[in-house]
């Protein structure tokens, strides 16, 4: 399979790497230096695109490669308020997306146990939550794409949380969300459901990249030739 690179940071190398490890081919590499060279021409020569570039490029760099007729994985987070508009254009051309706000399989798993445990607590009113998440310095958005989707799905399945905010104190509707950078931490989540006596706490710490650039690979295998929308919760059926 032919991949065109949309981003070639650190995330896009480690990508890079697991590709070829899988008989892959990268058609084409896309970074700051040579943005001019995203065409609909040279994206016709891969079968399928990664974008893991900035919050600012994200939606641009998915249109071109509609209008271009290749379907895209999109591992980039912060350009959320555009979701509406790309997920029309998507389906109105016929083409395909796959975006997840991490493509970790333990992550995926971590959403699917956070959701549960919501479910649950649903019910205990006593348990208030709140959530904190720990990125490397250069990360863009605050607070993560990950952070946003464990909130999202516990706002989903509550009938107490409404909202969630950053850096905010956790209380009535409202979740509040930590963020913090340091380092090179690859990525930190921790959710705390707290009462008078006792507390319950789940957490993932990513180690390391590889884990976010396998997940998009099997992404970019999973998507090629599909048409429509998908997410890691079609691939790993969780």
């Amino acid at each position: 399979m032919k991949i065109a690179l949309l981003g070639y940071g650190k995330m896009g190398k480690e990508i890079e790497k697991i590709a070829l490890l899988r008989n892959h081919t990268i058609s084409l590499v896309i970074d700051i230096n040579n943005s001019r060279e995203l065409t609909v021409e040279n994206l016709q020569k891969s079968d399928v695109a990664i974008d893991f570039s900035t919050p600012s490029s994200a939606a641009e760099n998915i249109l071109k490669c509609f209008e271009a007729g290749v379907p895209i994985v999109c591992g980039t987070t912060g350009w959320m308020e555009k979701t509406d508009e790309i997920r029309n254009k998507c389906r109105a051309m016929n083409q395909a997306l796959f975006f997840s706000s991490n493509f970790s399989i333990g992550v995926n798993i971590f959403f699917a146990v956070n959701r549960y445990l919501a479910k649950v607590m649903n019910s205990f009113e006593e348990y208030n939550v709140d959530m904190k998440e720990i990125h490397h310095i250069h990360k863009l958005d605050a607070p993560s794409g990950t952070a946003i989707t464990l909130a999202g799905d516990i706002i989903s399945c509550s009938n107490r949380k409404q909202k969630w905010e950053l850096n905010a104190v956790s209380e009535g509707e409202v979740i509040g969300i930590k963020a913090e950078r340091e380092g090179e931490v690859p990525g930190t989540h921790f959710v705390k459901w707290d009462s008078p006596v006792d507390s319950i706490e789940i957490c993932h710490m990513a180690k390391n990249r590889k884990g976010f650039a396998f997940g998009a690979v099997l992404a970019a295998e999973f998507i090629k030739d599909k048409k429509g929308i998908y997410s890691m919760q079609d691939l790993l059926k969780l």
